[in-house]
């Protein structure tokens, strides 16, 4: 009975190794949320929102404390939506949606339509590709390849990447830094999408949600929309989820020119209308507080994912596996295949299967974020947004894998 739209898609993989990690009493690194909670002052804010009565739909874009906080830290960064640097007025540029989640189909929804393409850079988050079979448009890929040689980062083909735009090309969709790589795009590459979208007329959906999730300061994520040309072409998208470990809040927003802002209120407004309204208040405290002040508990995360990242490569490549550099978001790209070899199985999926049931490890098998299957099967993907004591108990699990 599921359309034929959805009916390829069957279980969400996160719902599917999530599941099987309660099964088998698994330590999760699978679903990418974090095991620990929030700061306190957001939390406080939207407790007060709700004693203040504020129990009624919010506003279609927000509500104005909210917008008016995302329009301020992005202003405070240079961020330009065609009317110069840090000139952004949250009613005309500013949409509130229930987590980037919900932003990304609102937005593929709003600005294409049948027939057209979009290109997507694979690995990918899946909902990119639903969101586009929901628009009834046409995914182009760019593969990004795993390196060849230790401490490299993913890198994609400048050929393969000018010969995806065509006369139907009308978005490009980044996301950088990117899940599940951990890349952060160099100035380089983004200067290359960036000229090849004004060459093409294209629209650049940027996907920004770990852009406060960076490690190393000589590689800084920069928002393509502050490339020259990209202001009045680029609709930026992000949440309060990954950079304050409030996923459930599912508070997100796009950032875009009063055209592009139109095409996501279309669709915007006939899925959810609104989120919830006390948690948007809360949402407006912790952003208008980190724009006025370094924010102490952005940074403390930082820390710990970084040590979690380490910890964990360290503990792969002392079992077999080959993690890949992980500059940015909290996820960690390692080749299995020396270990699956051992173990007899066949791919990704066999490799996470077999580590959630047998080592009581649960990851994701990268495949579901590919068009190219067979670049996803030598990979395994780890999220290492958990507490210390978490990550050490995933260590200490792992090593069954000598064995």
């Amino acid at each position: 009975m599921v359309a034929q739209r959805f009916a390829s898609f069957g279980e969400s993989v996160f719902a599917k190794f999530t599941r099987l990690a309660v099964q088998h009493g698994a330590v999760n690194l699978s679903q990418g949320f974090p095991d620990f909670d929030g700061p306190q002052l957001a939390k406080d804010a939207a407790i007060a929102a709700i004693n203040a009565g504020h129990a009624q739909y919010a506003p279609m874009i927000g509500v104005p404390p909210l917008t008016k906080a995302i329009a301020e830290q992005y202003a405070s960064r240079g961020f330009d939506v065609g009317h110069g640097k840090g000139v952004i007025d949250p009613v005309q540029h500013v949409t509130v949606t229930c987590g980037c989640s919900e932003a990304l189909p609102a937005t593929l929804m709003g600005l294409l339509n049948a027939g057209d393409e979009i290109i997507l850079f694979e690995p990918y988050f899946d909902f990119y590709i639903a969101g586009t079979v929901m628009a009834n448009a046409t995914p182009r890929f760019v593969s990004l390849h795993a390196p060849t040689r230790a401490g490299a980062p993913f890198t994609f083909d400048e050929k393969q990447l000018r010969d995806a735009f065509t006369p139907r090309t009308k978005a490009i969709l980044l996301n950088t830094p990117h899940n599940p790589t951990g890349k952060v795009y160099t100035r380089d590459e983004l200067e290359l999408i960036a000229s090849l979208c004004i060459k093409h007329n294209v629209v650049c959906i940027s996907d920004d949600v770990y852009e406060h999730l960076t490690y190393d300061p000589a590689l800084p994520h920069i928002p393509i929309s502050t490339l020259p040309g990209m202001a009045d072409r680029t609709i930026t998208l992000s949440s309060l989820g990954k950079t304050f470990c409030l996923t459930g809040w599912k508070v997100g927003w796009s950032l875009a020119p009063a055209p592009l802002s139109a095409c996501v209120r279309a669709a915007h407004q006939f899925i959810t209308f609104s989120g919830p309204t006390p948690l948007q208040h809360g949402a407006a405290a912790i952003i208008h507080d980190m724009t006025h002040k370094p924010s102490a508990f952005v940074a403390q995360i930082r820390s710990l994912y970084a040590s979690n990242r380490d910890k964990l490569a360290a503990a792969l490549m002392s079992v077999g596996l080959t993690p890949h550099r992980s500059d940015s978001t909290y996820f960690l790209m390692a080749d299995h295949s020396e270990v699956s070899r051992r173990l007899g199985l066949d791919d990704d999926v066999a490799f996470c299967e077999y580590l959630t049931r047998e080592v009581g490890v649960a990851s994701i098998p990268p495949t579901v974020f590919y068009d190219t299957k067979s670049l996803g099967k030598p990979l395994v993907r780890f999220a290492y947004c958990k507490k210390e004591a978490t990550i050490d108990e995933a260590i200490k699990r792992l090593g069954a894998l000598k064995k």
